[in-house]
């Protein structure tokens, strides 16, 4: 028996990196899980990976998509008891590439979808359920090219503190989990040629010399949404090798 054997879950961005490895992370711990994302072949793909899953294709920045992501979620019959929203892109540019475009697309995305992925979940939300949010290391950092990226991710910072005292009263539990470096597809897009250089001169600078893996960030989003976390609300969760706290 799982932690959350016979609970329902949903995870947006749930096709492929952090998304798919908490995916089967919460499936293997007992839930049902729910996941999209933009790109339908790989949710399908992902399906296959999680076991007992069902995928939903949308954009978490389009409200009637995570509206029929929760009608599906409506139709199970039993409520929600985790949200993982995790979608987020990173397109990198400096303060004077930063286009309109580009701006509004990652806040579109990493902001505005979760809030309507949490704003929409509250009808089926199960008392005691546990909210997940994905920030970032660079929520607090400066790092060149990410001025709009980590805005983003402080928004969501902020986002978790104050759902955490609305919601606490039905004891739904708001966290987020903040990665540092980590291999995934969305590291890979942002940095492009470079990913690979710039994992390894990330790598150098953390205490074990190396970046995380998916299913490390996956292990923090079950504790955050399993009742070995009861007594946790409004935290930030680093999961960075320490690359804010040293």
């Amino acid at each position: 028996m799982g932690q959350l054997e016979g609970k329902t879950a949903v995870v947006t961005g749930g096709g492929a990196g952090i998304g798919l490895a908490a995916a089967r992370r919460l499936a293997a711990e007992g839930a049902h899980v729910f996941i999209t994302g933009r790109r339908e072949a790989e949710l399908e793909k992902a399906v296959i990976a999680i076991g007992d899953a069902t995928a939903v294709p949308g954009d978490v920045s389009v409200a009637s998509d995570v509206d029929r992501l929760y009608e599906r979620v409506r139709e199970r019959g039993r409520g929600l008891d985790v949200v993982f929203a995790n979608a987020g892109v990173n397109p990198l540019a400096t303060l004077a590439e930063l286009t309109e475009e580009v701006h509004d697309k990652i806040f579109d995305i990493n902001v505005k979808g979760t809030f309507f992925t949490v704003q929409k979940a509250l009808p089926l939300l199960n008392d005691g359920a546990s909210v997940v949010l994905t920030g970032s290391t660079a929520g607090e950092g400066g790092a060149a090219g990410m001025s709009a990226y980590g805005a983003s991710k402080a928004a969501v910072r902020a986002y978790a503190r104050a759902w955490a005292s609305e919601l606490g009263g039905r004891g739904i539990r708001v966290n987020v989990v903040s990665p540092g470096p980590v291999k995934t597809p969305l590291w890979d897009s942002a940095f492009g040629e470079q990913a690979e250089e710039m994992l390894a001169t990330v790598a150098a600078g953390l205490p074990r010399q190396r970046v995380g893996d998916p299913e490390e960030i996956a292990a923090a989003v079950a504790f955050l949404a399993s009742p070995e976390s009861s007594f946790v609300y409004g935290a930030n969760l680093y999961v960075d090798g320490g690359m804010n706290q040293i």
